[in-house]
């Protein structure tokens, strides 16, 4: 338990697993049930769709960055790396088209 204060929110977080509906429920602070409802309430959306939406949101993102880092590892693997003078010379690079 954290010494944070915290509520139990329940809402109805829906996921196709195994095609049936499971009910997720965890411990979120007040300040963003808060948030959320007033999210809720401004897109007129329920809680469900918007934690939904995050959630889909987030995996999402975690596979492409769990893609990336595979695709790194195997570029290493292959032999395929640059020097400390070469990234730095890109960096420098980038930092100049930046400007």
């Amino acid at each position: 338990m954290s010494v944070f204060s915290c509520i139990l929110i329940e809402c109805s977080v829906f996921s196709r697993i195994m095609g049936s509906l499971r009910v997720v429920t965890f411990r979120m602070a007040p300040e963003k049930v808060a948030e959320l409802d007033s999210l809720a309430q401004s897109t007129d959306r329920d809680c469900s769709y918007l934690l939904n939406e995050a959630v889909e949101n987030y995996l999402s993102e975690q596979q492409r960055f769990m893609t990336m880092v595979e695709e790194g590892l195997e570029t290493v693997r292959n032999g395929q790396i640059f020097s400390q003078e070469e990234v730095d010379r890109m960096v420098g690079e980038w930092e100049q088209a930046a400007r």
